[in-house]
């Protein structure tokens, strides 16, 4: 047995004695590598000529392997690293700056099982095969989603969604280049005025993070309820409560769906409800919540501002067929204030394409919509649009002229359906 063989063995044998567990207390386990690697590298030096063992790599290496994810560890220590994922055991890919990259590791099928099970153990989540897919939330606030066979064809599929960049406030997105100056002041002031805001995208778009950086600019006074099936989004409001959804346990019992949590959220006297990806019936609530004067923000999968309301308006019919589409339309009309809608460039840069509005009109089925900021190709521009209630930017203390003044020509795009 080779040297680090013997210290990960030891060590293994130290955590179970001890009762440790790796995941959630890997300060205990590095200063029992430590204490291991010290006695194994000195016995081992003592007996042989061969001085080139290196103590320091040898305590990383078993670290990673005892209370890390393996050889998978250095992707997460790179705070580059936005996305890792596993096809099949020899195929392991990172994206960095919106770009895919095929590693170097190779595993077995052992080894990506392992993993798996280890990501899990704290989640409490569980995958098999009459539960083939999962969705869980890694310590350090990492997504995980597993797919299994007879899902996929042969091998595990493994994705981890990481969040390099935690915004706190709408400003924080300015020195990237997602948002201008003039957009970020305008959104702050619609957050805190307590318009309606949809932060729509598609996959990797950087809606979380957007919806991130506008709770960041919720008054403190206020209390924040948000809904979701993963724990993914982070505030550091100082009055707080996240829910996120709950499986069927194995006997089949006990899920929690993301419209229940939307109703229960309700009773929890909240000033600002947050719906992390609203994907079926939900939205049917959401509206309700909207539409009773609850002050409401979403992420919403789309192309564009356009096609966000278009799914608006069909995803409550899922609710059931009692809910008529001529109650629906004109719901969304009104009720929905903003549409923010992100995208990724070619350059895998994360940009705010979209900022429109709703006037609250419907024409011949269709909900009217308002350009305020549009991205035509040479960045995020001052269109002709305004919002709903500016009443509300007054009382918030806001001059919505002065925010949205035009520094060059003003281009008219009001009065654009959807």
């Amino acid at each position: 047995m080779d040297v680090t063989a013997r210290v990960e063995s030891d060590v293994r044998e130290a955590i179970r004695s001890l009762g440790v567990d790796p995941m959630r207390d890997p300060e205990a386990v590095r200063s029992l590598v430590d204490r291991v690697v010290a006695d194994v590298v000195g016995e081992a030096l003592s007996h042989s000529d061969d001085a080139r063992i290196d103590a320091a790599a040898v305590a990383l290496e078993v670290q990673h392997a005892v209370a890390g994810f393996g050889p998978l560890q250095r992707f997460f220590d790179d705070p580059t690293v936005e996305e890792v994922w596993i096809n099949e055991p020899g195929r392991v890919f990172v994206a960095r700056a919106g770009r895919s990259e095929l590693t170097t590791v190779v595993l077995s099928d052992h080894e990506v099982r392992a993993l798996v099970e280890r990501m899990l153990r704290v989640s409490g989540r569980r995958l098999d095969l009459s539960n083939p897919f999962v969705d869980a939330q890694l310590p350090d606030g990492s997504r995980l989603h597993v797919v299994i066979p007879d899902i996929t064809r042969k091998h595990w599929s493994v994705n981890v969604r990481r969040f390099v960049l935690r915004p706190k406030h709408i400003d924080d997105l300015v020195p990237t280049g997602t948002v201008t100056r003039q957009a970020a002041r305008f959104l702050a002031a619609a957050v805190v005025s307590g318009l309606n805001v949809i932060v729509a995208g598609g996959t990797q778009a950087g809606k979380t993070t957007l919806l991130n950086s506008l709770l960041g600019c919720v008054p403190s006074h206020e209390r924040i309820v948000s809904c979701e099936e993963v724990f993914e989004i982070h505030s550091s409001h100082p009055d707080w409560v996240s829910m996120q959804t709950r499986d069927a346990s194995l006997e089949g019992v006990g899920e929690i769906p993301l419209r229940r949590l939307v109703r229960e959220a309700l009773r929890m006297r909240p000033t600002r409800l947050v719906v992390g990806e609203v994907r079926q019936a939900e939205a049917l609530d959401l509206l309700v919540a909207m539409n009773s004067g609850m002050p409401s923000m979403a992420t919403l999968h789309a192309n564009s501002a356009r096609e966000a309301v278009t799914k608006l308006c069909t995803l409550p019919l899922l609710a059931g067929q009692n809910i008529p589409g001529d109650f629906v339309v004109p719901t969304v009309a009104g009720c929905v204030d903003l549409v923010v809608h992100t995208a990724t460039a070619h350059d895998g840069a994360r940009r705010i394409q979209e900022i429109c509005a709703l006037p609250g009109r419907v024409e011949s089925g269709v909900v009217e919509m308002s350009d305020i900021f549009i991205d035509a190709g040479a960045g995020l521009e001052r269109a002709g649009g305004f919002p709903p209630h500016q009443e509300r930017f007054a009382r918030a203390g806001f001059d919505l002229n002065d925010i949205l003044r035009s520094e060059g020509p003003r281009r008219s795009l009001a009065g654009r359906a959807a």
